[in-house]
């Protein structure tokens, strides 16, 4: 049997705490790098966690959550005020319908029929504007960045999709998607809340 070479495995754990911690001034996930900070608006937001929406051996996408500060529950990073941003990295292609069915299903899932009537007409403005890319590509960026002022941009590689989406309310509602008590994927609500790989 091969022993292990202790002075090999300790450059590789440095290695690897130099490429996904905050040392390098960035997380990293499935080989896609989320800046620690970004700034929104004028507001400065810290990288909340970092996630994998994964179904098998299928990567859709990595995300991650920016947020005026650090926070572990879905709760707390409803409730916080100012501006947020969900960005996703795409790692295939998917066609714009399919995350307006995704969408759907998971506005569905978590909230109840009374909640989800308020919210009703914005989510279909939403849907509008995600079908306005008709296909995301491998390696595309989305961001969803939440203004107080302004609502729920959508911005594609930095492109503006469709006009804002107004309401704190219906941006909870969109984060409850990823964070909510039926979440999209659980792996995934483990890493936007600050405790994935």
């Amino acid at each position: 049997m091969r022993s292990w070479n202790f002075g090999a495995v300790g450059r590789l754990l440095l290695v690897v705490l130099l490429h996904s911690g905050s040392a390098a001034g960035a997380a990293s996930i499935a080989d896609q790098h989320f800046d620690d900070r970004v700034n929104l608006a004028g507001s400065d937001l810290v990288l909340n966690g970092v996630g994998l929406r994964a179904v098998l051996w299928l990567k859709g996408y990595a995300a991650g959550l920016y947020l005026s500060e650090k926070v572990t529950t879905p709760g707390q990073a409803i409730a916080l005020a100012g501006p947020k941003r969900l960005q996703m990295k795409m790692l295939l292609d998917v066609e714009a319908h399919e995350f307006v069915k995704a969408i759907d299903s998971g506005m569905r899932r978590n909230h109840s029929e009374t909640d989800r009537a308020a919210l009703r007409e914005r989510e279909r403005q939403f849907s509008r504007n995600v079908e306005r890319i008709v296909k995301l590509r491998k390696g595309d960026v989305v961001n969803l960045d939440f203004v107080p002022a302004r609502g729920l941009t959508l911005t594609v590689n930095g492109a503006v999709q469709g006009p804002p989406v107004q309401g704190a309310d219906f941006f909870a509602g969109i984060l409850r998607i990823f964070i909510g008590e039926r979440p999209v994927d659980k792996e995934l609500k483990t890493g936007l809340l600050g405790a994935g790989p």
